[in-house]
Parts: structure tokens; sequence; C-alpha cells
């Protein structure tokens, strides 16, 4: 399987983004999809992810009610849409898939997309 991010870019504090991360897999209406982000000097955390079968989204506090993740199975892509950008938020983002356990911890997903960068000017 392989995902590809895009979408990212320069915005300023308080503006919006898409991500978009498309997977090539034949499953992918019922595999989990997650996004996580890595800032510079951090490792990398969790930001959302949407389960394949239930459709359940989960977010981290950091960002919700600011990001939505959503998906369009037609397309086999995974959405992140951002709104109320802060300079925090800069990062580059990472699409991921397949995971084995806790959906929080990074190390327990298998499939990683390239990263997409985020910054957020003031």
């Amino acid at each position: 399987v392989q995902l590809q991010a895009s979408g990212g870019g320069l915005v300023q504090s308080g503006g919006s983004l898409r991500l978009s991360c498309v997977s090539s897999a034949r499953t992918f209406g019922r595999d989990d999809m997650a996004w996580f982000r890595q800032a510079p000097g951090k490792e990398r955390e969790f930001v959302a992810v949407v389960a394949g079968t239930v459709r359940t989204t989960y977010y981290a506090d950091s960002v919700k009610g600011r990001f939505t993740i959503s998906r369009d199975d037609a397309k086999n892509t995974v959405y992140l849409q951002m709104n109320s950008l802060k300079r925090e938020d800069t990062a580059i983002y990472y699409c991921a898939t397949d995971p084995r356990g806790n959906y929080y911890i990074p190390r327990n997903w298998n499939v990683w997309g390239q990263g997409t960068q985020v910054t957020v000017s003031s």
C-alpha cells in the first residue's frame, strides 16, 4: 500500500488549508486512516483518525473544533480540513494506515505517506 499526501503550504494565522491523502489500497473503504504531524525538534503526534467501517472520528485536543477529517471512498482519499490555523500547527503532516493497537501512538501505524509541510505565519 502506498499513501500520497498533498495540500500543504504557507498560510497566515487564522487561515485554512485542506490536506489530501490518496491510498493505493483496494481495501480503502475498510481501512482506518489517520493524520499525524511532526514539528521541528518534536516527536510525531496524533492529529485525527477516521475508522474504516463505523466511520468514527477522533481528534487531538489541540485541534478539536478546528480540524475535520473526512474520506471519499470513491476516490480512495482521506482529507484533513484545517481551519483557524495557529503558528503552533506548523509541522510536517503525515497520513497513515494499517494500525495495530492504540490509534494515538505513531509506532502502531504500519504504512505512512511521505508528508506535506504546513507552515503558519503570524
